[in-house]
């Protein structure tokens, strides 16, 4: 699957030639909450003759108003591949600094929803709220609607027994380590990327090489050992490098004060990955991590670890562009 920035920055002066369906959102995750909006959207936008696309904003408001951003799901390059894969014909990304978080509901309106897009049809959940201070709501967005030329759709995302899907649901779960949860919401295995480096070779000495994976910009799972399938990201393309099994935590048995790590072993691997790209998709959980009394424990349970992610990963192929997705 083509990995390259399927996005559109809106700059100065930019302006769409020809109107658009716009739906606004975060869409961290492009959780099922968030597909099945975007999928009304964009039959919406197909019977009006208008291109779909999604405007959002980065980095998240947070970073503008001075405060920690949460979590993320998904980097941009990767949320803008996955909202590609639903249909979306573009991305269109607007910066969120100081100065546009001044932006008064009025010009939010007037300068990028009509000056710069161009839109006929806006699509926002129920509870957006927009411009200076989050003043704008969705009554004052269907009152400039009727004077700025475009129509607006609301939607409430769809859930399940447990709850609304949505993008905080999906991160308590992974942090919890409850990934049958969160793949639940997101309608696919979680999955992070970041890149090989050298660690101190310890899992060689046991017969268990592992690929130390750092510079993670998504969440990570609690600590634990987990079935994981793994891409390659080389270039614009990802390619599937093959099931495996992965310990996150600080590896009690070998280590008394270990810094976390994310270390995934590969079946029937023996390539060099030093350096390489990876995107790790989070399959299953398959046990809590612990301190074992002795090497040789230690070795034959993650034997038993193994087994089971083999087991587990078996029915899952390669899919987007021979990537595991």
């Amino acid at each position: 699957m083509p990995t390259r920035a399927y996005f559109t920055r809106i700059g100065e002066g930019h302006a769409n030639a020809a109107p658009l369906a716009v739906a606004i959102g975060n869409y961290d995750g492009v959780h099922r909450g968030h597909q099945e909006v975007l999928r009304v959207a964009m039959e919406s936008a197909r019977s009006a003759g208008l291109s779909a696309v999604v405007l959002t904003f980065d980095p998240h408001p947070a970073v503008a108003l001075g405060r920690t951003p949460p979590p993320i799901l998904t980097t941009l390059p990767r949320k803008a591949e996955l909202l590609h894969r639903l249909g979306i014909d573009d991305v269109l990304v607007k910066t969120f600094d100081a100065e546009f978080a001044t932006w008064s509901p009025e010009r939010f309106v007037s300068d990028l929803l009509v000056g710069q897009l161009k839109a006929k049809l806006v699509v926002v959940g129920t509870n957006f709220r927009f411009g200076h201070k989050r003043a704008g709501d969705l009554a004052a967005l269907e009152k400039f609607g009727e004077t700025g030329g475009f129509s607006v759709r609301a939607f409430d995302l769809r859930g399940d027994e447990k709850g609304r899907f949505s993008s905080t649901r999906a991160r308590d779960a992974i942090a919890r380590g409850d990934v049958d949860e969160a793949n639940d919401v997101l309608g696919r295995p979680h999955a992070f990327s970041g890149v090989v480096a050298e660690g101190d070779r310890r899992g060689r000495t046991i017969g268990f090489p592992t690929a130390n994976v750092e510079q993670v910009a998504e969440v990570v799972p609690a600590n634990g050992v987990y079935a994981v399938v793994v891409d390659r990201i080389d270039g614009e393309n990802a390619v599937a490098v093959g099931r495996g099994v992965m310990n996150v935590g600080v590896r009690p048995t070998v280590h008394q004060a270990g810094k976390r790590t994310q270390e995934v072993h590969l079946f029937d691997f023996d390539g060099d990955l030093y350096g390489a790209m990876l995107r790790v998709h989070v399959v299953a959980r398959i046990r809590e991590e612990r301190k074992f009394a002795t090497l040789d424990e230690l070795r034959a349970q993650i034997a038993s670890d193994a087994a089971a992610a083999r087991t587990t990963t078996a029915p899952i192929e390669p899919k987007m562009g021979g990537a595991f997705g």
